[in-house]
Protein backbone atom coordinates (compact mmCIF):
# COMPACT_ATOMS: atom_id res chain seq x y z
CA UNK A 1 0.00 0.00 0.00
CA UNK A 2 1.19 3.44 -0.79
CA UNK A 3 1.25 5.84 2.13
CA UNK A 4 1.91 9.10 0.35
CA UNK A 5 -1.83 9.85 0.23
CA UNK A 6 -1.55 10.87 3.88
CA UNK A 7 1.09 13.42 3.04
CA UNK A 8 -1.36 15.12 0.72
CA UNK A 9 -3.94 14.95 3.49
CA UNK A 10 -1.48 16.75 5.74
CA UNK A 11 -1.27 19.60 3.28
CA UNK A 12 -5.01 19.69 2.75
CA UNK A 13 -5.66 19.57 6.49
CA UNK A 14 -3.12 22.26 7.25
CA UNK A 15 -4.73 24.59 4.74
CA UNK A 16 -8.31 23.70 5.54
CA UNK A 17 -8.15 23.38 9.30
CA UNK A 18 -6.04 26.50 9.63
CA UNK A 19 -9.00 28.55 8.46
CA UNK A 20 -11.55 26.77 10.62
CA UNK A 21 -11.46 29.42 13.31
CA UNK A 22 -12.63 31.95 10.77
CA UNK A 23 -15.03 29.64 8.97
CA UNK A 24 -18.68 29.78 9.84
CA UNK A 25 -20.35 26.44 10.49
CA UNK A 26 -23.44 26.10 8.27
CA UNK A 27 -26.38 27.43 10.25
CA UNK A 28 -28.36 24.25 9.72
CA UNK A 29 -25.64 21.79 10.76
CA UNK A 30 -26.54 19.59 12.41
CA UNK A 31 -30.30 19.74 12.07
CA UNK A 32 -30.90 15.98 12.24
CA UNK A 33 -29.33 12.96 13.98
CA UNK A 34 -25.77 12.02 13.07
CA UNK A 35 -25.00 8.41 12.17
CA UNK A 36 -21.82 6.83 13.58
CA UNK A 37 -20.89 3.67 11.65
CA UNK A 38 -18.97 0.83 13.28
CA UNK A 39 -17.39 -1.94 11.20
CA UNK A 40 -17.85 -4.72 13.74
CA UNK A 41 -20.71 -6.55 15.42
CA UNK A 42 -22.36 -5.25 18.61
CA UNK A 43 -20.55 -6.07 21.84
CA UNK A 44 -17.00 -5.61 20.60
CA UNK A 45 -14.51 -2.86 21.37
CA UNK A 46 -15.43 -0.53 18.48
CA UNK A 47 -19.11 -0.81 19.34
CA UNK A 48 -18.38 -0.22 23.02
CA UNK A 49 -16.34 2.91 22.28
CA UNK A 50 -18.98 4.28 19.89
CA UNK A 51 -21.84 3.80 22.33
CA UNK A 52 -19.93 5.26 25.26
CA UNK A 53 -19.06 8.48 23.47
CA UNK A 54 -22.34 8.93 21.56
CA UNK A 55 -24.28 10.72 24.31
CA UNK A 56 -21.51 13.24 24.99
CA UNK A 57 -20.89 13.87 21.29
CA UNK A 58 -24.61 14.31 20.78
CA UNK A 59 -24.75 16.80 23.63
CA UNK A 60 -21.97 18.83 22.02
CA UNK A 61 -23.60 18.74 18.58
CA UNK A 62 -27.12 19.32 19.86
CA UNK A 63 -28.40 16.24 18.00
CA UNK A 64 -28.77 12.54 18.72
CA UNK A 65 -26.00 10.16 17.68
CA UNK A 66 -27.21 6.91 16.14
CA UNK A 67 -24.71 4.03 16.19
CA UNK A 68 -25.04 1.64 13.25
CA UNK A 69 -23.13 -1.64 13.01
CA UNK A 70 -22.03 -2.73 9.54
CA UNK A 71 -19.91 -5.78 10.27
CA UNK A 72 -17.99 -7.83 7.75
CA UNK A 73 -14.89 -7.99 5.55
CA UNK A 74 -12.62 -6.90 8.39
CA UNK A 75 -14.56 -3.61 8.73
CA UNK A 76 -14.18 -2.79 5.02
CA UNK A 77 -17.94 -2.78 4.48
CA UNK A 78 -18.36 0.06 6.97
CA UNK A 79 -15.41 2.01 5.61
CA UNK A 80 -16.67 1.76 2.04
CA UNK A 81 -20.17 2.79 3.12
CA UNK A 82 -18.89 5.94 4.80
CA UNK A 83 -16.45 6.74 2.00
CA UNK A 84 -19.37 6.84 -0.45
CA UNK A 85 -21.72 8.77 1.85
CA UNK A 86 -22.55 12.42 1.28
CA UNK A 87 -19.73 14.59 2.72
CA UNK A 88 -22.11 16.56 4.89
CA UNK A 89 -21.14 15.47 8.41
CA UNK A 90 -24.13 13.21 8.97
CA UNK A 91 -22.24 9.94 8.39
CA UNK A 92 -19.20 9.33 10.60
CA UNK A 93 -16.88 6.32 10.77
CA UNK A 94 -15.16 4.95 13.85
CA UNK A 95 -12.25 2.95 12.43
CA UNK A 96 -9.17 1.05 13.52
CA UNK A 97 -5.96 0.23 11.61
CA UNK A 98 -7.93 -2.54 9.87
CA UNK A 99 -9.87 -0.12 7.68
CA UNK A 100 -7.16 2.44 7.15
CA UNK A 101 -3.95 0.44 6.72
CA UNK A 102 -4.39 -3.32 6.83
CA UNK A 103 -7.29 -3.98 4.46
CA UNK A 104 -5.91 -1.76 1.68
CA UNK A 105 -2.60 -3.63 2.00
CA UNK A 106 -4.38 -6.99 1.75
CA UNK A 107 -6.85 -6.21 -1.00
CA UNK A 108 -6.19 -3.94 -3.96
CA UNK A 109 -9.80 -4.42 -5.11
CA UNK A 110 -11.49 -2.70 -2.19
CA UNK A 111 -14.39 -0.41 -3.03
CA UNK A 112 -12.60 2.49 -1.36
CA UNK A 113 -9.11 3.80 -0.71
CA UNK A 114 -7.90 5.45 2.51
CA UNK A 115 -7.75 8.81 0.74
CA UNK A 116 -11.56 8.62 0.46
CA UNK A 117 -11.75 9.07 4.24
CA UNK A 118 -10.76 12.28 6.01
CA UNK A 119 -9.02 11.71 9.39
CA UNK A 120 -10.59 13.83 12.13
CA UNK A 121 -9.02 12.60 15.38
CA UNK A 122 -7.74 9.57 17.20
CA UNK A 123 -9.88 8.82 20.26
CA UNK A 124 -8.55 5.71 22.05
CA UNK A 125 -5.67 3.27 22.31
CA UNK A 126 -5.65 -0.19 23.90
CA UNK A 127 -3.46 -3.26 24.25
CA UNK A 128 -4.65 -6.66 23.11
CA UNK A 129 -5.39 -9.37 25.66
CA UNK A 130 -4.47 -13.02 25.08
CA UNK A 131 -7.16 -15.16 26.71
CA UNK A 132 -7.94 -18.88 26.64
CA UNK A 133 -10.76 -21.21 27.48
CA UNK A 134 -10.11 -22.41 31.07
CA UNK A 135 -10.32 -26.03 29.91
CA UNK A 136 -7.80 -25.61 27.10
CA UNK A 137 -4.82 -26.40 29.33
CA UNK A 138 -3.22 -23.03 28.64
CA UNK A 139 -2.26 -21.10 31.77
CA UNK A 140 0.51 -18.89 30.41
CA UNK A 141 2.06 -17.70 27.17
CA UNK A 142 4.96 -20.10 27.67
CA UNK A 143 2.51 -23.03 27.93
CA UNK A 144 0.79 -21.79 24.80
CA UNK A 145 4.06 -21.73 22.87
CA UNK A 146 5.15 -25.14 24.18
CA UNK A 147 1.85 -26.74 23.15
CA UNK A 148 1.90 -25.05 19.74
CA UNK A 149 5.42 -26.24 19.04
CA UNK A 150 4.51 -29.83 19.91
CA UNK A 151 1.59 -29.80 17.49
CA UNK A 152 1.83 -26.99 14.92
CA UNK A 153 -1.55 -25.69 13.83
CA UNK A 154 -3.46 -27.59 16.51
CA UNK A 155 -4.39 -24.47 18.50
CA UNK A 156 -7.32 -22.51 17.08
CA UNK A 157 -7.55 -18.82 17.88
CA UNK A 158 -10.56 -16.60 17.26
CA UNK A 159 -10.43 -12.92 16.30
CA UNK A 160 -12.78 -10.17 15.17
CA UNK A 161 -11.95 -10.80 11.52
CA UNK A 162 -9.29 -11.40 8.91
CA UNK A 163 -6.92 -8.42 8.86
CA UNK A 164 -8.24 -7.04 12.16
CA UNK A 165 -5.83 -5.70 14.76
CA UNK A 166 -6.32 -8.84 16.92
CA UNK A 167 -5.52 -11.01 13.89
CA UNK A 168 -2.35 -9.04 13.22
CA UNK A 169 -1.49 -9.13 16.93
CA UNK A 170 -1.75 -12.91 16.91
CA UNK A 171 0.27 -13.15 13.70
CA UNK A 172 3.01 -11.03 15.24
CA UNK A 173 3.11 -13.18 18.37
CA UNK A 174 3.30 -16.36 16.30
CA UNK A 175 6.12 -14.84 14.27
CA UNK A 176 8.11 -13.84 17.37
CA UNK A 177 7.48 -17.11 19.21
CA UNK A 178 8.15 -19.26 16.16
CA UNK A 179 4.85 -21.14 16.28
CA UNK A 180 1.96 -21.96 13.97
CA UNK A 181 -1.67 -21.55 15.00
CA UNK A 182 -4.94 -21.76 13.08
CA UNK A 183 -6.91 -18.53 12.66
CA UNK A 184 -10.71 -18.62 12.96
CA UNK A 185 -12.13 -15.20 11.93
CA UNK A 186 -15.51 -13.89 13.08
CA UNK A 187 -17.54 -10.78 12.25
CA UNK A 188 -16.66 -9.04 15.50
CA UNK A 189 -14.95 -9.37 18.85
CA UNK A 190 -18.05 -10.48 20.76
CA UNK A 191 -18.81 -13.59 18.63
CA UNK A 192 -15.10 -14.46 18.58
CA UNK A 193 -14.94 -14.38 22.38
CA UNK A 194 -18.16 -16.36 22.68
CA UNK A 195 -16.60 -19.10 20.56
CA UNK A 196 -13.71 -19.38 23.04
CA UNK A 197 -16.06 -19.36 26.03
CA UNK A 198 -18.08 -22.15 24.39
CA UNK A 199 -14.93 -24.16 23.69
CA UNK A 200 -15.39 -24.08 19.93
CA UNK A 201 -12.00 -22.34 19.74
CA UNK A 202 -9.29 -22.39 22.36
CA UNK A 203 -7.80 -18.93 22.35
CA UNK A 204 -8.37 -15.31 21.41
CA UNK A 205 -6.24 -12.25 20.92
CA UNK A 206 -9.00 -9.87 21.84
CA UNK A 207 -9.74 -6.28 22.68
CA UNK A 208 -10.14 -5.53 26.40
CA UNK A 209 -13.88 -4.69 26.23
CA UNK A 210 -14.48 -8.04 24.53
CA UNK A 211 -12.54 -10.25 26.95
CA UNK A 212 -12.21 -8.56 30.34
CA UNK A 213 -15.77 -9.24 31.53
CA UNK A 214 -15.31 -12.92 30.73
CA UNK A 215 -11.93 -13.04 32.46
CA UNK A 216 -13.38 -11.36 35.54
CA UNK A 217 -16.26 -13.86 35.55
CA UNK A 218 -13.83 -16.79 35.35
CA UNK A 219 -15.08 -17.88 31.95
CA UNK A 220 -11.75 -17.05 30.28
CA UNK A 221 -8.16 -17.27 31.48
CA UNK A 222 -6.00 -14.20 30.82
CA UNK A 223 -2.51 -15.18 29.67
CA UNK A 224 -0.94 -11.81 28.84
CA UNK A 225 -1.31 -8.38 27.34
CA UNK A 226 0.39 -7.11 24.22
CA UNK A 227 2.43 -4.39 25.96
CA UNK A 228 5.85 -5.11 27.42
CA UNK A 229 4.85 -4.00 30.90
CA UNK A 230 1.64 -4.95 32.64
CA UNK A 231 -1.10 -2.42 32.11
CA UNK A 232 -3.30 -0.78 34.74
CA UNK A 233 -6.06 -1.05 32.16
CA UNK A 234 -6.02 -4.85 32.49
CA UNK A 235 -4.97 -5.56 36.09
CA UNK A 236 -3.71 -8.97 37.12
CA UNK A 237 -2.50 -10.01 33.68
CA UNK A 238 1.25 -10.01 32.95
CA UNK A 239 2.87 -7.87 30.30
CA UNK A 240 4.71 -9.60 27.48
CA UNK A 241 8.16 -9.11 29.06
CA UNK A 242 7.05 -10.62 32.36
CA UNK A 243 5.40 -13.45 30.45
CA UNK A 244 8.69 -14.26 28.73
CA UNK A 245 8.29 -12.53 25.36
CA UNK A 246 9.86 -9.05 25.65
CA UNK A 247 9.94 -8.52 21.88
CA UNK A 248 6.16 -8.73 21.64
CA UNK A 249 4.54 -5.28 21.73
CA UNK A 250 1.52 -4.03 19.83
CA UNK A 251 -1.34 -1.61 20.53
CA UNK A 252 -4.31 -0.60 18.45
CA UNK A 253 -6.38 2.55 18.22
CA UNK A 254 -9.76 3.85 17.17
CA UNK A 255 -10.28 7.11 15.35
CA UNK A 256 -13.00 9.20 13.75
CA UNK A 257 -13.18 9.67 9.98
CA UNK A 258 -15.51 11.50 7.59
CA UNK A 259 -16.06 11.22 3.85
CA UNK A 260 -13.34 13.16 2.09
CA UNK A 261 -14.66 16.51 0.91
CA UNK A 262 -16.58 17.28 4.09
CA UNK A 263 -16.56 21.09 4.59
CA UNK A 264 -13.87 22.26 7.02
CA UNK A 265 -16.42 23.96 9.27
CA UNK A 266 -18.31 20.67 9.63
CA UNK A 267 -15.05 18.82 10.29
CA UNK A 268 -14.39 21.26 13.11
CA UNK A 269 -17.82 20.63 14.62
CA UNK A 270 -17.16 16.87 14.67
CA UNK A 271 -13.61 17.39 15.96
CA UNK A 272 -14.83 19.63 18.78
CA UNK A 273 -17.63 17.21 19.67
CA UNK A 274 -15.15 14.34 19.90
CA UNK A 275 -12.80 16.42 22.04
CA UNK A 276 -15.68 17.30 24.34
CA UNK A 277 -16.82 13.69 24.64
CA UNK A 278 -13.35 12.32 25.37
CA UNK A 279 -12.78 14.96 28.07
CA UNK A 280 -15.78 13.87 30.12
CA UNK A 281 -14.90 12.06 33.35
CA UNK A 282 -17.80 9.64 32.89
CA UNK A 283 -16.58 8.65 29.41
CA UNK A 284 -13.00 8.19 30.59
CA UNK A 285 -14.14 6.06 33.53
CA UNK A 286 -16.42 3.89 31.38
CA UNK A 287 -13.68 3.24 28.85
CA UNK A 288 -11.04 2.58 31.54
CA UNK A 289 -13.27 -0.06 33.12
CA UNK A 290 -13.10 -1.93 29.84
CA UNK A 291 -9.35 -1.57 29.37
CA UNK A 292 -9.45 1.33 26.93
CA UNK A 293 -7.45 4.54 27.30
CA UNK A 294 -8.52 7.94 25.99
CA UNK A 295 -5.96 9.21 23.46
CA UNK A 296 -7.07 12.20 21.39
CA UNK A 297 -5.27 14.09 18.65
CA UNK A 298 -4.53 17.80 18.97
CA UNK A 299 -5.82 18.40 15.45
CA UNK A 300 -6.77 16.55 12.27
CA UNK A 301 -3.33 17.48 10.96
CA UNK A 302 -1.64 15.70 13.85
CA UNK A 303 -3.86 12.65 13.34
CA UNK A 304 -2.93 12.54 9.64
CA UNK A 305 0.77 12.70 10.55
CA UNK A 306 0.28 9.86 13.03
CA UNK A 307 -1.47 7.75 10.40
CA UNK A 308 1.33 8.32 7.94
CA UNK A 309 3.81 6.67 10.30
CA UNK A 310 1.45 4.13 11.85
CA UNK A 311 0.44 2.68 8.50
CA UNK A 312 4.06 1.72 7.86
CA UNK A 313 4.04 -0.52 10.93
CA UNK A 314 0.85 -2.34 9.97
CA UNK A 315 1.77 -2.80 6.31
CA UNK A 316 5.19 -4.16 7.27
CA UNK A 317 3.52 -6.58 9.70
CA UNK A 318 1.07 -7.76 7.02
CA UNK A 319 3.98 -8.58 4.73
CA UNK A 320 6.37 -10.08 7.29
CA UNK A 321 3.70 -12.25 8.89
CA UNK A 322 2.41 -13.41 5.51
CA UNK A 323 -1.18 -12.43 6.30
CA UNK A 324 -3.46 -12.97 3.32
CA UNK A 325 -7.15 -12.83 2.56
CA UNK A 326 -9.05 -16.04 3.25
Amino acid sequence: MKNHYLLSLLCTTALGFGTLAQAQTPANYPNKPVKVVVGFAPGGAADYVARNISDAMGKSLGQAIIVENKAGAGSSIAAEFVSKAAPDGYTVLIASPSSISVNPALNAKLGYTPKDLFPVTKITTSPLVVAANPNAGLNSLTELVAKAKKAPGSINYATSGNGSAPHLGAALFAQIAGIEMTHIPFRGGAPAVQSVVAGDTQLTFGTPPSVLPMIQAGRLKGLGVSTKEKSSLVPGIPGSAEAGFPDYAIEFWYGIFLPNGTPPAVVKKIFDAAQFAMSQASVKAALAREGTDVDVSKSPEQFAAFLNEDSKFWVKLVKSAGVKLD
